[in-house]
């Protein structure tokens, strides 16, 4: 399973980014590390390393690979199933997933695109014809913030930043278990206002403020539906798939 994923990950990286790996190391032969040509940041090191260095039980070898991320976004997923404080790497601005099938393959590579977009020139992603996203798949998660009593059509709030989110791009606020369903699509009115968070466990520095343009009944863009338009999980923020919109954009008009 994981060699499948490492060579997965290293197919897709050349496919997207016509990046090929680079071997660095004797000592370390299969570590593989991608990187820009022109300004030669990393943005992802595969690694093969003893499951005890990772902090986890047993002392066989682990597939795993160190991405770039925000703070913020590092303290989403660290928690998380698969996810671990980055190996070797700063552990604000790095984090490692495993790979061994316990995080599914649409969350590693929406994190290894933004490792890609954080640490590309604006003159690469141009040349690769790389177009900045505006629509985003939010998670809400009942356990710090019960949005479904706070939040409905036409009303404002303050949401949590994580990523690159820009004034005018929209965002489709899906509440995880026991609901699982895509709840509100939301507009960006503002973003980067300073925050901080009272919750200890729960890291939050900068917000945005919304604007929440429909509310939809949770029967409606169920988990189960999501997974039949390529969704099958949201960890963290995503972007929204073309087709998943679209078909939002139909049962909108019924």
């Amino acid at each position: 399973m994981a060699n499948n994923l490492k060579t997965e990950i290293l197919h897709y990286a050349l496919q997207q980014y016509g990046c090929e790996p680079e071997y660095l190391w004797k000592n370390y032969p299969t570590y593989a590390v991608l990187r820009h040509q022109d300004n030669n940041k990393w943005y992802a090191i595969l690694m093969s390393v003893c499951a005890e260095h990772l902090g986890l039980l047993g002392t066989e070898k682990i597939d795993v690979m160190n991405v770039k991320c925000s703070p913020e976004m590092q303290s989403m997923f660290v928690t998380q199933t698969g996810f671990l404080p980055a190996y070797h790497m700063n552990k604000s601005h790095w984090i490692s997933i495993l790979l061994d099938g316990s995080v599914d393959k649409e969350s590693i590579i929406f994190l290894l695109n933004s490792s890609f977009d954080l640490t590309a020139s604006k003159r690469h992603k141009k040349k690769l014809g790389i177009v900045r996203y505006n629509e985003w798949i939010l998670p809400a998660n009942p356990k710090y913030y019960d949005v479904e009593k706070y939040l409905h059509e036409g009303m404002e709030t303050l949401w949590k930043q994580s990523n690159n989110i820009a004034v005018g791009d929209q965002v489709y606020i899906y509440v995880t278990e026991p609901t699982g369903a895509i709840r509100y699509k939301c507009e960006v009115l503002e973003v980067n206002i300073p925050y901080e968070s009272e919750r200890e466990d729960l890291m939050i520095k900068r917000v945005m403020k919304v604007k929440c343009l429909k509310e939809y009944d949770n029967a409606l863009i169920t988990r189960d539906k999501m997974k039949a338009f390529g969704v099958s999980a949201v960890r963290g923020p995503r972007h929204m798939p073309y087709c998943l919109k679209t078909e939002i954009e139909l049962l909108e008009q019924v």
